[in-house]
């Protein structure tokens, strides 16, 4: 009876750790709001680290002022007053309405796993239910200055790697603003920002740049990788704050003071303003409204002469995060800017797990594929203390009657007792706890795939095969909707799909061939985890499911080994389970009866 009732309990606190597990990936893991804004923007914002108000008087959130989601896109991409960009990555166009950068599409990535879906839409202009730009200009008092509803002229049709374009106006009071823009081969534009003064007398002005975003577009920030504000400052990276956070605030003055970089981090996707080396700089965030939020950097006051010029040069980042680009950048001086993807503290063993599996890639050309290789790799690695862990419970299983009369002899003191066994272990040189090394050595393993699968564009939108479309997405081959076949799709952990499936049955088969003999307690909640895993592991990505059947398979074959290595250990298992398995016939027969 108390064997089953211990059954009952197991069940009901597995029944539990699914819901409760379905709750937290909710919570951790919400989705992306789809709704449109009805707020309208304010066109005018004071910057949110800027001292006085006059100069914040052309720090703009935008062109005209427009609700978001009122305006098409393609009807805001037909204006004629564009400069195209055509670069080998990045396409799209500069509104000379403004001056700014509000329309950039990565050429490399496309937005949905079909292959006609058209490449990702990052920026996108003022009004449009992904609104997501870029500006370029300056602030001050006392001058006429550009701004958001500027008339820019232009020297070129289209901005490629090859051909830079400058954007000019004529304040008619003696000064001349400029605005050159260049392209590189990657995702990195650069603003060169000049201020002419053929006037009389002086003039006092702050360049800027700004990044605005609508966050309704944004990816959900998840407890495992950041997605919001972010930047580096001094000597470290800040994720944060989240999108919340900062609507509740208002502003965030970053505590490291001056940027490297600044601007805003998607699972996939960056933005970022990175300041001219060496110049005094003030960033900033700052929410606008209605889910709008910028990011700034503002450049200390400079008096321009009368027949004298300044000039700034501030960068900007919009494209992918993807690790071999940002490391050519921060090898290029931006500092930290590899750190933009949000590694975590273990980014020291992620990165390798990431080259590794793009090294297997290219020789086999499919990252499932790679997965599997990379899982052989691993095993490969860890089989030699598998095989200690083999021989020391073949060894433990040969102390265990010397075990028992210790147990037996020193009953009544327990302190004793402890330290006759661990004598007992150092004389036969047995460690207890060498079962559990490869156990210990997998769950870094485990975590890292897990983020590189998350966070590592390459697995982006890779199959596998046959029904594996997306890698780095659940299984879409679900069996309560009959993969695919009734209309609708199966809630968290509900979602169960044929990779869920295999890896609950390879980690029942794996307990099975476990050498360990366990009391029935042990042996019955041992029997229900697979299956408490299955619904677990349902929700994670596809790649990952495959990573663990994988293993679990090698594991198999690995432990078929080992016996055939240890038959002393297979025979005093099955005999410990066949000893197990009478005793527990003779307490149901007396049951009975009883």
């Amino acid at each position: 009876m108390d064997n089953q009732r211990n059954l009952l309990l197991a069940v009901g606190l597995s029944f539990l750790l699914i819901l409760g597990w379905d709750a937290a990936m909710r919570y951790f893991y919400p989705q992306a709001s789809t709704a449109s804004e009805t707020e309208q923007v304010d066109p005018v914002a004071q910057p949110a680290t800027a001292s006085a108000p006059g100069d914040s008087a052309n720090i703009v959130s935008g062109g005209a002022t427009a609700e978001a989601g009122t305006v098409d896109l393609a009807q805001a991409l037909a204006s004629p007053e564009r400069v195209r960009i055509d670069a080998p990555r990045i396409e799209g166009s500069i509104n000379l309405v403004g001056a700014l950068v509000d329309d950039i599409e990565l050429k490399d990535h496309r937005q949905t796993v079909d292959k006609d879906s058209g490449p990702v839409q990052l920026f996108a202009p003022q009004g449009t239910d992904r609104q997501y730009f870029a500006q370029f200009g300056w602030v001050g008092d006392g001058v006429a200055l550009p701004d958001a509803r500027t008339q820019w002229g232009a020297d070129g049709e289209v901005l490629t790697a090859e051909t830079p374009v400058t954007l000019s106006w004529d304040n008619g009071e003696g000064q001349t603003f400029r605005i050159r823009f260049a392209i590189d081969d990657n995702y990195m534009l650069t603003a060169s920002q000049s201020v002419s003064n053929s006037a009389g007398g002086p003039i006092v002005v702050r360049p800027f740049g700004l990044i605005n975003r609508d966050a309704s577009s944004a990816s959900p920030d998840q407890w495992i990788v950041h997605s919001g504000p972010m930047g580096a400052f001094g000597e470290t990276v800040e994720y944060g704050p989240d999108y919340d956070d900062l609507a509740e605030e208002g502003t965030f003055a970053p505590e490291g003071g001056a940027a490297d970089w600044i601007g805003f981090s998607d699972i996939y996707w960056l933005s970022a303003l990175v300041p001219e080396e060496g110049v005094a700089t003030t960033p900033g965030y700052r929410s606008l409204g209605a889910e709008t939020y910028r990011a700034d950097v503002i450049y200390a006051p400079e008096t321009v002469a009368a027949g004298g010029s300044s000039n700034r040069t501030t960068r900007l980042f919009a494209g992918a995060k993807e690790s071999v680009v940002l490391d050519a950048y921060e090898a290029a001086g931006i500092e930290n800017f590899s750190r933009a993807i949000d590694w975590g503290w273990f980014r020291w063993f992620e990165r390798p797990i990431l080259t590794l599996l793009r090294y297997l890639f290219d020789l086999v050309g499919n990252f499932g594929v790679a997965i599997i290789l990379l899982t052989v790799i691993i095993r490969g690695l860890l089989f030699p203390i598998a095989q200690k862990q083999f021989a020391s419970m073949a060894a433990m299983k040969a102390v265990q009657p010397k075990m028992k009369a210790i147990q037996e002899r020193y009953k009544d003191d327990k302190q004793k007792q402890q330290q006759e066994i661990m004598k007992l272990y150092k004389e036969e040189k047995v460690n207890p706890l060498a079962g559990c090394l490869p156990l210990l050595i997998q769950i870094p393993i485990f975590f890292a795939l897990y983020k590189v699968l998350i966070l590592a564009i390459e697995m982006r939108h890779e199959p596998f095969f046959l029904w594996i479309k997306d890698l780095s997405a659940p299984d879409p081959a679900k069996i309560l909707n009959l993969f695919g076949l009734l209309p609708f799709d199966p809630p968290g952990f509900l979602g169960i799909g044929i990779l869920a499936v295999l890896l609950g049955i390879t980690m029942w088969l794996t307990f099975k061939l476990n050498p360990s003999a366990m009391d029935p307690v042990q042996q019955q909640i041992f029997n229900i985890m697979p299956w408490v895993l299955m619904f677990v592991m349902a929700p994670f990505a596809a790649g990952l499911l495959l990573y663990w059947v994988t293993s679990n398979l090698l594991t198999l074959a690995q432990q078929s080994y080992l016996y055939s290595k240890h038959p002393q250990l297979r025979a005093a298992a099955e005999k410990q389970k066949a000893d197990q398995a009478a005793v527990k016939a003779r307490d149901q027969a007396r049951e009975g009866k009883s």
